[in-house]
């Protein structure tokens, strides 16, 4: 079922062994055996790197007492025991070394594919997850949630389980050596260590959720504001964009601050536990040298033991806190994940099977929302080859027919067809390809001109890029740029006028060269001298395509074979341009008032000459 969660910090919330699990195959990659060997490796290399740890302590107590000259005459510098105790820590740390060199492809190859997937999934999901969502908070979540995957794999599987490991270890030598009452003493001190440690750290976890979702709120606020910087100049809100984004910064401050503070207690509390289990532990070694039941040696191995025990268990605090980090991260990502497709392609979807190109839509109806329905019982044929316009005023639902066709979203009742193949039947993938789209409002790709139209077909050589550049009469204005094709076009296009952005999007369309082709309001950006060229070049374009016009402006439409007046869902009025205005309808309405708006504009030309492509540009569309 469809969740309406387009932010992931507003997602229900998955526990941490939930994130782990979804982990998991990542860190056990499914037929990539070099990686699994890889693993495999790493541990083994663990493995010995603890054994080589472990043993570093007793050689050291082994040397000790063998310089001890109470034990007898000192003959010789105990050589192989020194020898073997510099080679046991050039082990420990080479070992560890290897682990990190050898696990580091499985770990990079994990962040890889996590990344990739959920950057694939969200282009799977519905617009109207994508009208919904808010872009800073998805991208700021993917972003940490791929660093958080590196951290969580490196140092649960490699400091965590290793210290908890070798904590057992070290209280089983010191029971073995010494009875039980050492080992007891040890053992409760790291329990209450990682008890404080946990409580603490589980409750500090509000103060990072908040600043996660703070941080995640100020970074939209500063993205949302710098798309639309013209905007934001045009009505003078500098300082209200600022007011808003220091708002959420406030926010993150407050929870960073708690989270700092809180902080020194956990450390507090660290430090004075450690601090207390290893002096009774060392009063109770030095006891037992004063007694004569154990050695010097004996004494300096457990103070080995306990600080090398110690020192990972006091970074085992840091590592704890980190790993709910990024656990957090990661599940705010993963969270993702669990979004599902408001439109998927059936169990049985098969390719399209383009015959002529006949699209049909039968009885459709669609609701965004089920209070309000936006097209009812709609039914019209576009023939293979044909062009059929649909006008009407704004809200009226022409746009969404356009939509549907894509599959965006699925019809509420009904059906729509092409070739008589119904295109809930058919696979995405196959139908997006046989469609062309020139919309309204075209956003390009913040890259070249070149990048932008071959976007329709990626990999077109520079002569067909050209070639759909002429088509939709914009070659000229590209060479006349100081990089030509190679010129940026800024964010969203914004180094481009309206007109040159359109036409961009017409050239990205043609040259895709799709069997059907939409065109929804594909001049309204244009004056009306190059509408005039555009509308000449969209007919070459959509001969022998079927082809379905969205449009306000009537005149671009005068030539469709059948025309539909489309009014609140409803197909009002339909025919030829004469059949409509023979009617005196609707239509005809429309007509007579653009007429006196076209010719209001051609008086305000007389008038002032200077004024004719602007006014051309700006001329009001229909209702």
């Amino acid at each position: 079922m469809r969740r309406d969660h387009a932010d992931p910090a507003n997602s229900p919330r998955r526990n941490d062994w939930q994130t782990i699990k979804t982990l998991a195959p990542y860190l056990w990659p499914a037929g990539e055996t070099a990686l699994r060997m890889r693993v495999v490796l790493a541990v083994l290399f663990l493995a010995a790197a603890k054994g080589a740890s472990v043993a570093v302590p007793y050689i050291y107590k082994q040397t000790i007492d063998a310089l001890d000259v109470k034990q007898g005459a000192l003959i010789a510098v105990p050589v192989m025991a020194l020898i073997a105790y510099g080679v046991a820590r050039v082990l420990s740390q080479a070992l560890g070394e290897l682990r990190d060199a050898v696990f580091a492809k499985v770990a990079q190859r994990a962040i890889r594919q996590a990344g990739l997937k959920t950057f694939r999934h969200l282009h799977r999901l519905s617009l109207r997850f994508h009208l919904d969502r808010k872009t800073g908070g998805v991208s700021r979540a993917v972003e940490r949630g791929t660093k958080g995957i590196e951290f969580l794999l490196r140092f649960m599987l490699f400091n965590v389980v290793p210290t908890l490991v070798e904590v057992i270890l070290t209280c089983g030598i010191l029971w073995y050596l010494f009875g039980i009452w050492m080992a007891l003493v040890a053992f409760l001190t790291i329990g209450i260590y990682i008890f404080w440690t946990l409580a603490v750290t589980e409750w500090r976890i509000q103060f990072r959720r908040t600043m996660n979702d703070t941080d995640n709120e100020a970074n939209t606020k500063a993205i949302d504001s710098l798309l639309n910087f013209e905007t934001v100049k045009y009505f003078g809100n500098e300082d209200h964009e600022s007011r808003r984004f220091d708002k959420a910064l406030a926010r993150y401050e407050d929870a960073a601050v708690k989270s700092n503070t809180s902080l020194a207690l956990l450390n507090i509390g660290q430090g004075a536990i450690i601090a207390v289990g290893l002096t009774m532990i060392m009063w109770m070694a030095a006891d037992g040298v004063v007694a004569g039941t154990m050695t010097i040696g004996d004494f300096a191995m457990v103070n080995a033991y306990l600080i090398q025990l110690y020192m990972p268990l006091n970074f085992l605090g840091f590592v704890y806190r980190e790993i709910k980090q990024s656990l957090i991260d990661m599940e705010q990502m993963f969270r993702l994940l669990d979004e599902n497709p408001e439109v998927a392609d059936s169990p049985g979807a098969v390719p399209l099977a383009i015959k002529g190109g006949e699209l049909r839509f039968e009885n459709v109806s669609f609701a965004y929302d089920a209070r309000r329905e936006v097209l009812n019982d709609i039914s019209f044929t576009v023939p293979a080859g044909k062009t059929v316009a649909i006008v009407g005023p704004s809200g009226s639902g022409k746009s969404t027919i356009s939509r549907l066709l894509f599959r965006f979203y699925d019809v509420s009742g009904g059906r729509i067809t092409i070739d008589g193949q119904d295109v809930r039947d058919l696979t995405q993938v196959s139908l997006r390809a046989a469609i062309g789209m020139v919309p309204q409002d075209t956003v390009l790709f913040n890259d070249t001109v070149f990048y932008n139209i071959a976007y329709g077909r990626p990999g077109a050589s520079p002569a067909e890029v050209e070639g759909a550049a002429r088509t939709a009469q914009i070659h000229d204005f590209i060479m006349a740029l100081p990089d030509g094709y190679q010129s940026t076009v800024g964010e969203r296009g914004l180094k481009l006028s309206g007109g040159e952005k359109q036409r961009v999007a017409i050239a990205r369309t043609v040259l895709k060269a799709p069997a059907i082709l939409i065109f929804d309001e594909a001049t309204s950006a244009l004056d009306s001298r190059t509408e005039q060229d555009i509308v000449k070049a969209l007919k070459t374009v959509s001969k022998d395509r079927t082809t379905v016009t969205v449009a306000h402006r009537l005149s671009t439409v005068v030539d469709a074979d059948e025309i539909l007046v489309l009014e609140a869902g409803r197909i009002v009025e339909r025919g030829s341009h004469p059949d409509l205005l023979a009617m005196n309808g609707r239509y005809a309405d429309m007509w007579a008032r653009q007429q006196q708006q076209e010719k209001a504009r051609e008086a305000l030309v007389d008038e002032d000459p200077g004024i004719s492509v602007r006014a051309a540009a700006e001329s009001p569309a229909a209702e």
